[in-house]
């Protein structure tokens, strides 16, 4: 096949070397010029040896790889149908748009969700609706009995995602929407930046690596320093402060900045090497058993000056949880709230086995923790906030009937900014802006019209809460139930969520 390519690249060259001779025209010439490129390149491609396939079939094998390169963009915008594509899907994404833009939110013609299909869940109405103008508990206010500076709340905030991970313009998008719309947008483990503070409320989110929370010695260790700590924890728009043992895209792995994202402007506030990938360790080094890790939980929260600090995990040892909640009852001494993040991963760079292997997915992450803090009488000092996947009001309305009191969302916001799932947050190649740091590219975001996108997706959601709350019957969204909300467990059995999660 080798011989045959270069011969018709060679003829071709030939015939279009001839034409010039007989016909020296402009266009003669450049498909000389084309041709003649083309047969420099398969003569190349013929005698390379890193590529079997190329020696084979060269020039023509390079469009494997063009296919390869787009397969995700090919898929999504011709094959998939607004229901099978992942992560999330084309109705999904279409919601988001919709709210972000205030473009029209119905469809016709009736659901294409095979209602009769085991897993498909929905949720109950009232022959009493309530109107949804009236329906309260969009907010919540956070902090336990050992907290002085509680922190009232929406139900829905920006989960975590660093400056790094995504642009500086998403990042101040996403600020300046929250403080637009009154909710909070958590920093993420890389640190508070200057486009972090824009106005928003700010979950600070101290991670293994300390970003922004401490140094390194001589060796690259990262420790956690006080001073270092509480000059960012004191701003005025830090209203939480979030400790993260592990995320759901890679528990028990730490934290990766590629080294493409790891500009001078992002090492220097990280305090790291720039253009290196940057590797979080897997675990803290502040402390190292339950009893250290309470002492550090107060710690956090005195040098804030009374702040909620949460604590971030994504549900792994089941025992090893266990006696964390023991280990915090018995100390009387716990955090504020405990963020749970779904095993079903997010939107940050991590290696394949961790995304789909390990940690616990959501729901049985989000009931076992819910579980535990009933049985350790801490379900009323110590909120829930749940994250993974949630995109619509049913999601929120089903975490929440779960235990969840509010739903972090990160992947649904970047949509709201304009992401159109091209799965190359990793690469640095994101075309619309949002996970880059390539100038060229960041431009493309427009902070002055995403922001208001960020706000309306938050608000126009909230709205969609309550209307389907008002429809269930129920005065305030803090009163949905699991025994509420259904799932078909097979053919003609339908049971609540209680019955499946929460069993007498």
């Amino acid at each position: 096949m080798r011989n045959t390519i270069l011969s018709i690249f060679i003829g071709i060259t030939i015939l279009s070397g001839v034409l010039v001779y007989f016909i020296p025209q402009i266009g003669t010439i450049i498909l000389l010029a084309i041709s003649g490129l083309l047969t420099l390149l398969a003569i190349y491609d013929s005698f390379q040896t890193k590529h079997s396939l190329l020696r084979a079939f060269p020039v023509i094998a390079r469009l494997r790889w063009f296919f390869e390169d787009e397969r995700d963009k090919i898929q999504q915008y011709f094959i998939e149908d607004n229901l099978n594509g992942t992560p999330i899907n084309r109705e999904k994404r279409s919601i988001v748009y919709q709210r972000a833009k205030l473009s029209k939110q119905t469809v016709p013609f009736g659901t294409q969700h095979n209602v009769y299909a085991k897993g498909y869940e929905f949720v109950k109405h009232s022959l009493f609706p309530k109107d949804h103008h009236h329906i309260a508990g969009e907010r919540i206010v956070f902090g336990s009995d050992r907290c002085t500076q509680k922190y009232d709340g929406s139900i829905i905030n920006i989960s975590a995602m660093s400056f790094g991970s995504l642009s500086k313009n998403a990042i101040m998008a996403l600020n300046q929407g929250a403080k637009m719309g009154n909710f909070a947008h958590n920093t993420g483990e890389g640190g508070i930046s200057p486009y972090h503070l824009q106005g928003g409320d700010v979950i600070f989110q101290v991670g293994t690596g300390y970003f922004g929370a401490g140094k390194h010695d001589a060796d690259g260790k990262r420790f956690f320093d006080d001073e270092i700590f509480r000059t960012n924890a004191i701003r005025p728009e830090v209203k939480m402060i979030e400790i993260k043992f592990s995320q759901g895209a890679k528990p028990g792995h730490g934290g990766i900045l590629p080294a493409v994202k790891n500009t001078e402007e992002i090492a220097e506030i990280r305090g790291v090497i720039p253009f290196t990938q940057v590797d979080s360790p897997p675990g803290h080094s502040a402390f190292s058993n339950y009893e250290e890790m309470i002492i550090f939980i107060q710690k956090v929260r005195d040098l804030s000056g009374g702040k909620p600090v949460g604590i971030k995990f994504c549900v792994g040892n089941n025992e090893e949880i266990e006696t964390m909640m023991q280990a915090f009852a018995d100390a009387n001494n716990y955090p504020d709230f405990i963020s749970v993040d779904g095993g079903e991963g997010g939107t940050g760079a991590a290696p394949m086995e961790f995304t789909n292997y390990i940690g616990t997915p959501l729901v049985e992450g989000l009931v076992f923790v819910n579980k535990l803090l009933i049985k350790h009488k801490l379900k009323d000092q110590i909120k829930i906030i749940a994250s993974g996947k949630a995109i619509d009001a049913f999601d929120i309305i089903k975490y929440l009937s779960l235990g969840a009191d509010a739903i972090g969302m990160a992947r649904s916001f970047m949509l709201s900014l304009g992401c159109i799932q091209a799965r190359e947050c990793n690469l640095d190649t994101c075309p619309v802006g949002v996970a880059t740091q390539d100038d060229d590219l960041v431009k493309a975001l427009v902070v002055e019209k995403k922001n208001v996108r960020v706000k309306n997706y938050h608000n126009k959601t909230i709205e969609a809460v309550k209307e389907v709350v008002a429809a269930m019957g129920v005065a305030s969204i803090s009163d949905i139930k699991a025994n509420q909300v259904f799932r078909r467990r097979k053919d003609e059995e339908v049971v609540s969520l209680e019955e499946i999660f929460y069993p007498n």
